[in-house]
């Protein structure tokens, strides 16, 4: 009698056990799944998010058709120039080769796409890098972005400041010649904000990583000095 207990005790043990395992899986694939579907849904919303990020933008007048920068000129060779009105090294780029450029162009050896990108907000406390490019492109609406980024690189403000306030750029746009009240709407509304962050990822996808950086026919020109830049102007166009 008691070996048939002991042997009925000891098979409900072995069905507890067993029943405690079932429960531990289940609960360990329920988890697995959930885990699974949270990561699934969070790739799925990531992949719309940045599909949207990068197709929703408003282009500026005077845009190339990748909508990544603004034309200036019609020659053969294509420089493209990428530049951060924050960056001192791109204000020092202005002063220096900034004539050769417009020079180039007004030659009608090369066309420039300028890209103004956003790599510096870290450097300011009001995202002056994306606020000063999204007005370039209001410029460029008013036809006078070349013009406009000049005087901004005039006014650099100090990395590490809140950067010109919206006023001051309106005001640095109507200087141009922009009318105020249209400039100041564009400017004030953000308009080509998200147009900025599109040149700054493009940007980023051709491995700029730094400003200014200076492409001839596609390739790096290290050497950015009016010489240099002219040399491979001449050198892609012959």
């Amino acid at each position: 009698m008691s070996s048939r207990k002991g042997q009925r005790d000891a098979a409900r043990v072995v069905r507890q056990q067993l029943a405690r395992e079932r429960r531990r899986r289940r609960t360990l694939w329920t988890s697995v799944a959930a885990v699974a579907v949270l990561v699934i849904a969070g790739l799925i919303g990531w992949s719309v998010w940045s599909s949207q990020r990068s197709s929703s933008f408003t282009t500026p007048p005077g845009a190339n058709d990748a909508g990544t920068g603004i034309v200036s000129g019609g020659g053969p060779v294509t420089i493209d120039l990428y530049e951060d009105f924050l960056c001192p090294v791109c204000k020092q780029f202005e002063q220096t080769s900034g004539a050769t450029i417009d020079q180039l162009v007004a030659e009608g050896k090369a066309k420039v796409v300028h890209h103004p990108v956003a790599y510096l907000n870290r450097f300011s406390t009001t995202e002056y890098s994306t606020r000063s490019s999204a007005a370039s492109g209001c410029a460029a609406e008013g036809g006078k972005f070349r013009e406009y980024a000049k005087a901004l690189f005039d006014r650099q403000p100090a990395e590490g400041s809140a950067g010109l306030s919206n006023d001051e750029l309106i005001d640095i746009g109507a200087g141009v010649g922009l009318n105020r009240n249209d400039f100041g709407s564009c400017v004030n509304a953000g308009r080509y904000r998200s147009w900025t962050a599109h040149v700054t990822d493009e940007a980023s996808k051709a491995n700029v990583t730094g400003t200014p950086t200076v492409w001839v026919n596609g390739k790096p020109v290290e050497d950015r000095s009016p010489d240099g830049i002219k040399a491979a102007v001449a050198a892609a166009g012959k």
